[in-house]
């Protein structure tokens, strides 16, 4: 398997599977001299990990994170940051059931297709477990962002069930196991989620990141757009299927002029009336906010029977049992928020290298 780097200056690698002894990832590029031990990282994964309530995963992890290499007396010394987090709850006999049976919307049969050969524990590297060390880099990565940058996310959506963005409320985002911003909703959502793990099912959901803070002049015109490495960061990211910067898809039913966003003058430059180019024209951030909203798919683990075949080619049905999120994507805000992270410290760095220190 290739590919297991992300970044070009900022980068990191991942290792390890869902249902193997542990995960890790070496990251690069984190300049020297950052202050940075275990704490700084915890946090983040601890908002990301399962069983932290009823509506995700009852999988048990502690998810803590250690340190192996790249720091010295609390401080970063410029060399690869090695961590590690060990699986401590794999419950693999789950998956004997559906070891030759391929589910449907799951990577199972694109992996067979691709390699000949997978780990049908929990989906080996398929698995959305990977993803906890993408958290743990991003933790790194928003020290070398500091305080000046906001990277938040919010799920604004279960299935059909929308929340009302005038009740829009940050602060109550960490309040609530859904990472919702409407609290009028949450009693619906609670009530539905129950529902669907009743039913056996599964469903999808559309999250919001919001940007703040984030300087003018990120990215590069033509191959290192930073909205499009926005888009990649957050389509590698499982069971994602789409996602849209600004206006996004409402721009292809707009006239020009109501798309443009108007500038004027204010006491610190340019000044922007509206914000339907998501705080970025021709790849290149422009200092507004930057916001997109991306959608999560139903995860494929389920215990509704459906149609699929074997891997020597019978025709069956299948059924997952195991422990699974009957909604993934409430889990994917603090992922994407951790990408996000890592794309921006990414092109801060370069565009140090290319520009200098900006005035």
């Amino acid at each position: 398997m290739s590919r297991n780097t992300f970044g070009h200056i900022f980068r990191f690698t991942t290792w390890g599977e869902s249902h193997g002894t542990a995960l890790g990832c070496v990251i690069d590029g984190c300049p020297p001299q950052i202050q940075l031990d275990e704490s700084d990282i915890q946090p983040w994964l601890d908002r990301r990990k399962p069983g932290s309530s009823k509506f995700v995963t009852q999988r048990k992890e502690s998810d803590l994170v250690k340190i192996l290499s790249g720091t010295f007396e609390g401080r970063t010394t410029g060399t690869p940051i090695s961590l590690i987090i060990n699986n401590e709850d794999a419950r693999s006999k789950d998956y004997g059931a559906i070891a030759d049976k391929y589910r449907p919307g799951h990577a199972d049969i694109a992996y067979d297709m691709k390699y000949g050969i997978r780990d049908h524990r929990g989906g080996g590297r398929s698995s959305a477990r990977e993803t906890a060390v993408r958290v743990a880099a991003g933790a790194i990565a928003r020290k070398i962002l500091g305080d000046s940058i906001s990277i938040q996310g919010a799920v604004v959506q279960i299935g059909s069930k929308a929340i009302n963005h005038s009740n829009w409320d940050w602060s109550f985002v960490e309040q609530n196991p859904f990472f919702c911003p409407d609290e009028e909703i949450v009693s619906d959502w609670e009530k539905y989620l129950n529902e669907v793990r009743k039913r056996g099912s599964s469903v999808g959901a559309i999250v919001e990141l919001h940007i703040d803070g984030a300087p003018a002049g990120l990215g590069e015109p033509i191959y290192g757009k930073l909205d499009a490495e926005i888009a990649s960061a957050i389509m590698s990211i499982n069971a994602v299927k789409a996602i849209e910067i600004g206006a996004g898809f409402k721009a292809g039913t707009m006239e020009g002029p109501e798309n443009a966003d108007e500038i004027r003058i204010g006491n610190d430059g340019p000044e922007f009336l509206s914000n339907n180019a998501g705080g970025i024209l021709g790849g290149i951030s422009t200092g507004q906010s930057i916001f997109c909203r991306f959608s999560v798919k139903p995860t494929s683990s389920f215990l509704t029977a459906t149609k699929t075949i074997t891997a020597s080619g019978q025709e069956t049905e299948i059924k997952t049992k195991g422990r699974h999120d009957p909604c993934v994507g409430i889990r994917s805000v603090p992922i994407a928020e951790a990408m996000i992270a890592c794309v921006l410290a990414d092109h801060v760095l370069r565009d140090r290298a290319q520009i200098g220190v900006r005035k």
